[in-house]
């Protein structure tokens, strides 16, 4: 395997034979939290955001050598939207007063960023279909993890009027 199909399946998870986006997403939610744990919000920010940006132009090379767009075994998108969506539910439940916010944070944003990035409500739905290239594939689970993370922070505040 090459270090750029290493990179595009998030270290071979997007090669799982069944849900490979859904593999991508486990496989990138514990990463995620550990370098929110023990290197901070910040750094995971400046990750995804490296790897948006890399994955972008990686996916377009690996689009021209290969003639299809938006393989199913490439799931660096969906590390990066994972990721989005964790450090926007996170960042609010470490405000919140009740018991657990944090795990249900967690347990929240995948849920909500699959929903989205299955569901593809909207403008992400219109750049899936329209954005051709690694900017498309990025684009629309940036969006989903975007529109997660803010779903599950209303689901928190939600809760936190109940508790």
């Amino acid at each position: 395997m090459t270090l750029q199909k290493l990179f595009l399946t998030f270290g071979g998870a997007g090669l799982s034979p069944k849900a490979p986006a859904t593999a991508g997403t486990l496989a990138a939610l514990p990463i995620g939290l550990a370098i929110l744990y023990y290197l901070g919000m910040e750094t995971l920010f400046m990750l995804t955001l490296a790897i948006t940006v890399i994955g972008i132009f990686e996916i377009n090379k690996y689009e021209k050598e290969t003639g299809n767009h938006d393989q199913q075994h490439i799931v660096i998108d969906e590390a990066a939207g994972m990721w989005l969506a964790l450090m926007i539910a996170y960042s609010t439940a470490l405000t919140m007063q009740y018991p657990y916010a944090d795990l249900l944070a967690i347990v929240f944003s995948f849920a909500a960023f699959r929903l989205f990035n299955i569901w593809k409500p909207s403008t992400i739905g219109w750049i899936d279909r329209e954005i051709k290239g690694g900017l498309g594939v990025m684009m629309d689970d940036i969006l989903a993890g975007i529109a997660g993370g803010l779903l599950t922070v209303v689901l928190l505040m939600g809760l936190e009027k109940l508790f």
